[in-house]
């Protein structure tokens, strides 16, 4: 089977691997990897051609970028240019990690900005991130002061590519009038399936900007629930899973995102291998469009209007 291959994200971003590795859940928020297991799991992602890793400071509570870095630095400096890194900052955690963070807030100044993104450099043991992303908007936020901090970063060569996560439509607007934002990183599978309808999608085809989607199979929601929608939507699954090939729930879910036209790049949080392996199965799985509409109306409850 091919390697997976690399997409740009927008006219004027970088490009990544079609499959992004999410990292949230390879440390202490997780299966708490240590530093040689990340570096396999890294070594495995490149034999793949997955080559773009998912970051954000308070994954771990602060603590997994850090791992990731001493990963890295065993594996070489050698592999720091067959990656993209990709990390995200604004929210502050209550953690004993932070103890000047009193309680969860939003933080999109510039200088907090600016500090974030390199204390993501000195955890993750590298020069630049290919990829920075405002994690959540701030009812505060404003953007010439973020036009600021990005224009610092980027002038100092300490970020590529700026980008978004959670923004609406007009939030998105609003900062790229001050920057060129090259993603909005948001979350959308089929229990979760307001993009289509809320003008996100619309807007990002329209820039021709690839969105980023985190949760691309609606994670415990999907695996570990037991409402009726989502008993309803697992056994749609199953059987277009026997139709396919007899391949996992989890390809039909990606392979179901991949088919519109928006180009979305799945941010995929697995730990295990075999479900990394089994993600190019569905780079080249087309459903059929009725099976399509028939996941997205167990996902909403209802046929379509």
């Amino acid at each position: 089977m091919s390697q997976i291959d690399q997409v740009s994200l927008s006219p004027n971003g970088p490009t990544l691997s079609r499959i992004v590795a999410g990292t949230m859940t390879w440390g202490e928020w997780g299966v708490d990897y240590p530093a040689p297991k990340m570096a396999e799991m890294i070594g495995h992602c490149l034999d793949l051609g997955i080559t773009s890793f998912d970051h954000a400071d308070i994954y771990g509570h602060y603590s997994t970028e850090e791992t990731f870095g001493a990963a890295l630095n065993e594996l070489g400096s050698s592999v720091r240019a067959q990656m993209e890194l990709i990390s995200k900052c604004g929210i502050r955690l209550d953690t004993n990690r932070r103890p000047e963070n009193l309680l969860k807030s939003y933080d999109l100044s510039r200088d907090y900005i600016i500090a974030s993104a390199e204390q993501s450099l000195k955890n993750l043991q590298t020069d630049y991130l290919d990829l920075f992303l405002l994690h959540r908007p701030s009812p505060l936020m404003n953007p010439a002061e973020i036009a600021e901090a990005f224009a610092h970063l980027e002038q100092s060569g300490k970020v590529r590519s700026f980008g978004v996560s959670n923004f609406t439509p007009s939030q998105f607007n609003l900062l790229n009038q001050s920057v060129t934002l090259v993603t909005n990183q948001v979350e959308c599978h089929p229990l979760h399936s307001g993009c289509f309808y809320d003008g996100t999608f619309d807007q990002l085809l329209a820039a021709k900007v690839r969105p980023m989607i985190w949760s691309p199979i609606g994670g415990a929601n999907y695996f570990k629930g037991e409402s009726t929608t989502v008993l309803r939507l697992r056994d749609t699954v199953k059987v277009l899973a026997k139709k396919y090939g007899d391949v996992g729930e989890d390809v039909i879910l990606l392979a179901w995102l991949l088919k519109h036209p928006v180009g979305a790049i799945p941010v995929v949080g697995t730990t295990k291998k075999v479900r990394l392996d089994a993600t190019r199965l569905a780079l080249d799985l087309q459903l059929e469009m009725q099976d399509w509409f028939a996941i997205l109306e167990a996902g909403v409850g209802h046929e379509v209007a």
